[in-house]
């Protein structure tokens, strides 16, 4: 008689095995691997960058325009339509990011987070690359609003270093939000859940900021939530070095500091989290 065969036990994602320890440079070379395979899903199919541009748009060819002639939220010396144009590029911003996740789920249902896993790729470059990659979508957004804020009269500050360091606050404001979407999908696993937590996500993250009104208009108990809040400090960053007669009320140090911190720890999270994505 011949023996049944062993069976094989199924890897346990809960506890997966530790990856070997990586060098620097193979760290971010496989991270920005991740980042390229994005990139070219994204050559595919560039129409949802253009669908995307409508909300922001809106914004300010409406609220802005509106808000401005009727002078009701102050300034300064900043015309509201200056003072907004951020804003809006920092909530474009988010709306890419917070809902990231959701093509990770879709992943996870297609077979491919399942693959990646069974790769000695660190699960933090993993979801760095993720994030990364949103913040390289979120780069058509800044040229948009770029265009429509320079088309509506907004001074902009043109110099080769604002205009670098808008878009590294691009990237790092999406990659922050991102990040956080993909720890978001993690837990709940299923899209409907995520579409549910995103939205309810999304609104607050975006008016309990200094997005389209300044943090000396709101209450007590809203400024100590936007304080909190790292958008805030994204649109901080952008309205200082976009516009060319504004300042930072935080200061650049501190604005990039909190971002890149909270997207560093988001991500160590993340790479926590992220095997859960294959139970």
């Amino acid at each position: 008689m011949t023996s049944p065969p062993l069976a094989v036990p199924l890897p346990d994602w809960d506890d997966p095995l530790p990856t070997p320890a990586v060098s620097p440079e193979s760290f971010l070379r496989k991270t920005f691997a991740i980042v390229g395979m994005d990139i070219r899903k994204l050559r595919r199919d560039p129409s949802e960058l253009l669908t995307r541009a409508i909300q922001p748009a809106l914004w300010l060819l409406v609220f802005g325009q509106v808000f401005t002639h009727a002078r009701s939220i102050p300034t300064g010396q900043l015309p509201y339509q200056d003072f907004m144009a951020p804003g809006i590029l920092a909530q474009s911003v988010l709306f890419i990011a917070i809902f990231y996740g959701i093509a990770v789920i879709w992943e996870r249902d297609l077979g491919i987070v399942h693959k990646m896993l069974a790769t000695p790729t660190p699960r933090a470059a993993l979801v760095l690359g993720k994030g990364l990659s949103a913040g390289v979508r979120a780069l058509s957004q800044a040229l948009i609003i770029y265009f429509l804020a320079w088309w509506l009269g907004v001074k902009l500050n043109w110099h080769p270093l604002a205009v670098a360091g808008v878009l590294v606050a691009v990237v790092l404001g999406a990659a922050l939000f991102s990040t956080f979407s993909l720890i978001i999908a993690c837990l709940v696993k299923t899209r409907e859940r995520f579409m549910g937590v995103g939205q309810v996500m999304t609104m607050p993250l975006f008016f309990a900021s200094n997005a389209i009104y300044p943090i000396s208009m709101m209450p007590s108990w809203l400024k100590a939530v936007a304080w909190a809040n790292p958008l805030t400090y994204e649109v901080d960053a952008l309205r200082s070095l976009m516009l060319a007669n504004s300042h930072s009320e935080f200061g650049l140090l501190m604005d990039f500091t909190v971002l890149i911190s909270t997207t560093l720890v988001l991500t160590l999270i993340g790479a926590r989290l992220y095997p859960r994505l294959a139970t």
